[in-house]
């Protein structure tokens, strides 16, 4: 603030604020001593990503460009983390940057999934609490072995809180289900014209809501690109 770095106390009020408000952060101006993972620790336990790691690596794979998958260069269509796998998904995802992209692209996307729901009245809602759809993965996570299907509601109750589960690709649509076509493609619109670009400097952080908030990636050149990654239960 005004050029110092922000008390501890400071911060982090500020940073929960921001988290609760804005479902969303972006920590700009990150000094090289900041402990990122001490930091997000204390947003509860990491869960294993779905390498098994609970701090990953986001870089280009060589034999990954032409599938969907986030260890390429290519873009990411918008999605909500987790929703391939049986339980609860992570509360919290997190990205920090070790090397930020040269040239055009390698922007991490968001758009509140309110905005979305806001689309839908209470007895449409209330389908999408009550209907289980299946869930696939993605062609990236076939290729490396790992291909879970779950089986979910797009919303879900819990402790008080409200889970949204969203994937523009990978959630399997019953025929005749026209809420949940309509989820999708409105979903889809709302992302196009209203979404956020988070550009990264080296060290910036940026943690968001995965009950919440829809993610996704432009699409980047540079095979150098390297962020660091954690999923929190919160």
């Amino acid at each position: 603030m005004n050029g110092d770095e922000l008390a501890d106390n400071v911060l982090r009020y500020a940073f929960r604020q921001l988290l609760g408000n804005n479902g969303y952060v972006h920590v700009v101006d990150v000094p090289e001593s900041f402990d990122h993972v001490g930091f997000l620790k204390e947003l509860g336990e990491f869960q294993p990503t779905p390498t098994g790691t609970l701090v990953g690596d986001v870089k280009p794979e060589q034999d990954m460009d032409d599938v969907n998958h986030g260890q390429n260069r290519g873009g990411l269509q918008p999605h909500t983390e987790g929703y391939e796998f049986r339980g609860t998904p992570p509360r919290y995802l997190a990205l920090w940057c070790v090397k930020p992209a040269e040239g055009r692209g390698g922007e991490t996307t968001m758009l509140d999934g309110n905005r979305v729901l806001a689309e839908f009245d209470a007895s449409e809602r209330q389908h999408f609490l009550d209907t289980v759809y299946q869930w696939r993965s993605t062609e990236g996570l076939a290729r490396r072995g790992v291909v879970p299907t779950a089986e979910h509601p797009v919303l879900e109750e819990r402790d008080g809180e409200l889970i949204l589960r969203y994937s523009t690709s990978y959630l399997e649509i019953p025929e005749g289900d026209e809420l949940a076509r309509r989820l999708i493609d409105r979903g889809g619109a709302l992302y196009e014209e209203n979404h956020i670009a988070i550009r990264y400097e080296k060290r910036d952080l940026v943690v968001w809501d995965n009950w919440r908030m829809l993610h996704s990636r432009n699409a980047f050149e540079d095979p150098q690109r390297h962020l660091k990654r954690v999923q929190i239960a919160g």
